[in-house]
Order: C-alpha cells, then structure tokens, then sequence
C-alpha cells in the first residue's frame, strides 16, 4: 500500500487560496469565506477567475485549470478553498501538474464535485480535506461546529466524531485508510486511472438529488466489480433532496445494509457527512479507526 503524505498543517498569517474549480458561486459568498478564513488568521486570496462566470461553469476549462495550477505552484499557498461543487471538475482532472506542487505540498478542501480532486489527490499520494466550502462558511454562525471543526484541522488539532446508533449499523472495528465522498461521482471515476483503490479503505459516501434506483445502481456497480467486498468498513452519510421510492422495495439505507451485510466489517449509518448543515471535515487518504457499537459509532484519525 502507497502511504499517502501529509501537507503541512498551517500557523497564523499562512495563505489559503479560494478557487472555483466547477460551478459558478455568488460573490457574496467569496467575500464572506475570505472573512472568517481572515477572522482565523489567515492571509486570504482570491484565484483569478474565483468570481466568474462562463455558462454554469466559473470560467473556461483553461481558465479553471490555470486558477487551480497556480494555486498549487504558489510557494506561499498552504491550503486551497474549493469555493463550490456543481458540476466542471472532471473537465480539470487529466490537466493538473503536481511537479512544483510536491515541493510544497498544501491543503485541498471542498467536497461534492471536489471529490474528483480528492480522488485526483491521492492518486499522487497527497491527503486532502473533504469540508465545508465558501457558502457554508459565509451563512453559518461563526461557533458552527463544523467550520470550527475545520479551522483546528487546518492548525493540526485533529479531531475524533462521534455518530449515534442506528438501528442497520453494523458492529464492529476497524482500521484502514478513508477515501470517498460523493458517490456519483465515486462512480464516474470507476475504470479510470483516478479510481480509488478499495483494499484495505474506509469508505465513506453521500449524495444529493440522486433517486433511489440510481443509488442502487451506483452500489451495484460497487458490488460487482468487488470494491465492497475488499473495503475494511463503510460509512453511509446523509442522502438528502430525492423522493423516497419504495418501487424498488427498500429505502436507501436499507438497500445499502442489505448489500453491505455479507461482508462483516463495520458500518454506520447516518454519518455527519453531505450535502447538509452538519457536515463535519474528514481527512481524505488518512489513517483512520472506525468503531461501531451499540450506543453509536466513532471515527478517529490516527
């Protein structure tokens, strides 16, 4: 197994770039995440094309890509903010340039879409940051649990989460490296290079406005092509913004734990995790110990 690195953690007065690697953002929320990255000490700037606009998209895919590769070559640069998910990342992917990156290695954060650049991450043996982004810093209150949750991070204070029972979670222990995120778009990097490798992985999921017969589908594929089997646990997050269709004869969670069970490793239910308020920062390519027992689950880095 390749052992994923980590960037260095960050002091007061280091540099985080805000881009926009996918969808285009109001400006509002740049200013307001450029503020309370600010008000934790940081020197923020802001990618050329952070606040444009080119159809659903921040700019073209050259511009894009050249607002993410100057990030990552920027010597001062110690964290990238992805301003927002959307749909676009994947048109970065096979563009990205990690040479003057691996001198000076620095935090990816973001999720949704991002996952791509998660996955696109450890794919060069770097952790990256699976977190809130530009909107959730600007609307939420300024002792919101998960953006303090990420500022520690960021300063190196790592912490371990906490998940209540639930009533498919499966017991159990174990550790492994954590991978995942987005389950679409987990799904439409199977069979690339950037396909991320199941052995031994703690796999975490979630997903928005996907119906359930596609959820269904996507795990099938999961199934099939022997990443479940070979997982060390599972952690199902929050799937939220679809209509529940007891068509296929289960609802989503249950679809999951039916699938999942034959395995016997460890899997909770209901994670702190997605397209939601109460979505926690968890360290992509970390070590990670995940315990599930009768009161509940807990996730630790190691």
């Amino acid at each position: 197994m390749r052992t994923i690195q980590y960037p260095p953690f960050l002091q007061p007065g280091d540099k985080i770039t805000i881009i926009s690697p996918a969808g285009k953002i109001d400006k509002s929320f740049l200013k307001g995440a450029k503020r309370v990255l600010e008000s934790w000490g940081f020197r923020v700037t802001l990618g050329k094309h952070a606040g444009g606009e080119s159809g659903r998209f921040s700019g073209s895919v050259k511009q894009r890509t050249d607002d993410l590769q100057m990030a990552m070559d920027d010597e001062e640069t110690k964290a990238i903010l992805c301003s927002r998910g959307g749909y676009g990342a994947i048109h970065l992917i096979d563009k990205i340039d990690f040479t003057k990156f691996r001198n000076n290695p620095k935090w990816l954060l973001g999720y949704s879409d991002v996952t791509l650049l998660h996955e696109l991450f450890q794919h060069n043996d770097y952790a990256s940051i699976h977190s809130p982004m530009a909107r959730h810093l600007s609307v939420e209150q300024e002792n919101d649990p998960c953006s303090l949750y990420l500022r520690d991070m960021l300063f190196g204070k790592l912490p371990s989460y906490t998940s209540p029972k639930h009533k498919l979670n499966i017991p159990g222990t174990s550790n492994g490296i954590l991978r995942g995120g987005n389950l679409s778009v987990i799904y439409g990097l199977r069979g690339t290079p950037y396909d991320f490798p199941a052995d031994g992985s703690i796999l975490f999921i979630e997903d928005i406005g996907e119906r359930p017969y596609h959820i269904d589908r996507m795990m099938n594929n999961l199934k099939l092509g022997g990443v479940l089997e070979k997982l060390s646990g599972l952690i199902v997050g929050q799937f939220t913004e679809y209509e529940e269709d007891l068509s296929i004869g289960k609802e989503v969670y249950e679809m999951i734990a039916d699938m999942v069970k034959p395995f016997g490793y460890p899997v909770c239910f209901d994670f702190p995790v997605g397209h939601v308020i109460d979505n926690v920062p968890l360290i992509c390519g970390s070590r990670s110990e995940l315990t599930v027992g009768i009161k509940g689950a807990e996730l630790k880095f190691k």
